[in-house]
């Protein structure tokens, strides 16, 4: 049984414990996102610490799978919380990740539903519903959050340091996008109070070396063949970085010259 907002546990996170593929529940084995080879029949993947990073180049499934995650975590696959609904849903019609929850299977210790699904895409009509919700049914004495009155990556991180004293799953979808370097910084300590707090389980997808770096998450690449364990250094993003650090006008010019 799904633990409600008001029953807080004891049991350190994470609390979504493995997902697999069930095959027999694909309907059509050639479309999206069915033909990614992530999924193949023998796809699992399991969490074995409260904070799992996933990174990879673009295509290889990384929001969707997130997406799929969420839609399992009962959130919606366009972002939000429990019940929550993004003003303009419209843009996420062909999201897949409600497709890919009904092929997917779960283990909890406990379900918990509490937590948020972030999208970049959609934290501006989340902020402002929040924001309305707040201005027509104030709680307690202290003024409205008002998300808006900061800018994008102000607002993503106060919104959240609002939310990670709460026991729940966290998915983040490219937070960095949101984030300038130094807020990609305040972002690591915020995870690291979620983390210390022991009841908050982060599941992320990054191009980011910054958040990749975190210290004791588990840090998994997916690639055509599937996910496998790495480490920072290992990653294209981490040698990318490295290189145009060691000399960025030699990097530049040699990258716009090929």
């Amino acid at each position: 049984m799904p633990y409600s907002r008001n029953r807080p546990i004891n049991l350190p996170a994470p609390y979504l414990k493995r997902i697999w593929l069930e095959p027999s529940r694909i309907t059509d084995r050639e479309a999206y996102p069915f033909c990614l080879p992530l999924l193949r029949d023998d796809f699992e993947l399991s969490f074995n610490r409260a904070i799992t990073i996933i990174v990879g180049e673009n295509g290889t499934g990384k929001s969707t799978l997130l997406e799929g995650i969420a839609v399992l975590a009962g959130y919606d696959e366009a972002g939000g919380g429990k019940g929550y609904m993004t003003v303009d849903h419209s843009w996420a019609l062909e999201k897949m990740g409600g497709q890919l929850s009904k092929a997917l299977r779960a283990s909890w210790l406990p379900k918990i539903t509490n937590g948020w699904f972030f999208r970049a895409e959609s934290f501006f009509s989340v902020a402002r519903y929040l924001d309305e919700m707040a201005q027509k049914y104030p709680m307690g004495g202290g003024p409205p959050p008002n998300f808006l009155s900061h800018s994008h990556g102000e607002g993503f991180l106060r919104f959240f340091e609002e939310r990670c004293q709460r026991q729940g799953i966290f998915i983040f979808d490219e937070p960095e996008s949101a984030l300038s370097p130094a807020r990609q910084i305040e972002f690591l300590k915020l995870m690291r109070r979620m983390d210390q707090i022991g009841h908050c389980q982060i599941i992320m997808a990054t191009h980011s070396p910054v958040l990749m770096a975190y210290p004791n998450a588990t840090l998994l690449r997916l690639t055509k063949y599937g996910l496998e364990s790495v480490t920072v250094r290992e990653t294209d993003h981490y040698k990318v970085l490295r290189e145009f650090c060691d000399d960025p006008d030699g990097f530049v010019q040699a990258a716009i010259e090929e």
